[in-house]
């Protein structure tokens, strides 16, 4: 096996969904040698002329609206790596790793609004379609946008 993707539905540790890689660097590198081999020009040169480096690869984390957040980084390297954290630290990134979820939710449901109305409808929720186009006014983020971009 070289590497998997998990789903624990219960338990914070592992967390719910993640990505486990279980094969050696010399695996993974004869690996994408073979498929920089396959990949190549006609000629069999590929026209890179360097090693691949694992480093390109690029795993799937769960796509724009559901990637993790800072603080599940944090999380792993608290749980992976043991760093050293302060007393408390543990409810603070819960309670901010409950916000930046909701906040995907939000995201989710802007992106895909008919369905969330139609499993609030099954929930028992009375959900009526807005009045007019029926396309919702965009809303502001209430984010400062320069507080993250130069």
């Amino acid at each position: 096996m070289l590497l998997r993707h998990e789903y624990v539905r219960k338990g914070k540790n592992p967390p719910g969904a993640h990505l486990q890689v279980h094969a050696h660097r010399d695996e993974l590198a004869y690996l994408l040698r073979l498929a920089e081999r396959k990949q190549s020009s006609p000629s069999g040169k590929s026209g890179r002329g360097k090693p691949p480096r694992i480093s390109e690869i690029r795993f799937p984390v769960g796509g724009h609206r559901f990637r993790p957040g800072l603080e599940d980084v944090l999380l792993l390297l608290e749980r992976e790596f043991a760093i050293d954290v302060e007393p408390g630290w543990r409810k603070i990134i819960e309670a901010e790793t409950g916000k930046w979820r909701q906040s995907r939710l939000r995201a989710a449901v802007r992106d895909a609004p008919d369905v969330a109305a139609a499993v609030l409808r099954d929930l028992g929720y009375a959900v009526d379609p807005p009045q007019g186009d029926g396309l919702p006014a965009p809303r502001s983020s209430g984010m400062d946008s320069r507080l993250y971009w130069p």
